[in-house]
């Protein structure tokens, strides 16, 4: 238990004020969890709204593979970007590898399943007699859809916030396709796992504590999004 105590006591001290490493590495978490989550919405929400109201042979298997790429394991993505981006990579003229837009890139391929996929759920929950009475009055497909998914917010904006905790708590792919620089692909999640490597569980637990933090945010929008629907 000393070990604990000592680790926490000192855990907090590093974090009040921030240093500067500390600062680095959290701000870069957000910036790249909030570009991946934001992309993987643009492209994730209306997607799971389709398929939700649309109806074609294959659907259920369809959400069972959105179901399943929720569980992909991070390393897996991360290397079959770094297959990808190595120089003799598809896109390996590009320089992305050990760059930002190389996690961000990894956040989105993990973020946008959850987020299609709880799209989903949340547009199939909504009555459908909205989207034929809107139909019926005249309204074209598109502006049905953008009914169902106003009358879905709650559910799709959970699905978005859970979409954010998969892109920022992931290290995986981070570590492989960002290599872990400091100043440049630093995150918290990878300065994490680098200080428990190097025995430093003071610093390590810091971050693991400004990780929580963010999560506890996350949950709180949550609850707040399911109690005032």
């Amino acid at each position: 238990m000393e070990f604990y105590s000592d680790a926490f006591s000192t855990a907090l001290k590093l974090l009040s004020p921030l240093e500067g490493s500390v600062a680095d590495a959290l701000f870069r978490s957000l910036r790249v969890a909030s570009i991946a989550t934001l992309i993987a919405s643009l492209l994730g929400v209306p997607l799971g709204g389709l398929i939700a109201l649309a109806k074609f042979r294959g659907k259920r298997l369809l959400i069972s593979v959105f179901s399943t790429l929720m569980a992909v394991p991070t390393v897996v993505v991360g290397l079959l970007l770094y297959g990808l981006y190595t120089r003799r990579g598809l896109l390996g003229d590009f320089g992305l590898l050990y760059s930002e837009p190389a996690i961000i890139t990894a956040e989105i391929l993990l973020s946008f399943p959850v987020i299609t996929r709880l799209s989903i759920a949340a547009v199939s929950a909504v009555d459908l007699r909205i989207r034929l009475t809107a139909l019926t009055l005249g309204a074209k497909p598109w502006q049905a859809l953008g009914i169902n998914l106003r009358e879905a917010i709650t559910g799709l904006s959970i699905a978005v916030i859970t979409g954010y905790g998969r892109a920022i708590s992931e290290v995986g792919a981070a570590m492989i396709v960002g290599g872990n620089i400091k100043d440049r692909t630093r995150t918290l999640t990878t300065a994490i796992a680098l200080e428990s490597s190097r025995g430093e569980f003071a610093l390590a637990l810091a971050l693991g504590l400004l990780l929580l933090a963010v999560f506890l945010i996350l949950n709180v929008l949550i609850l707040r999004l399911q109690d005032n629907p």
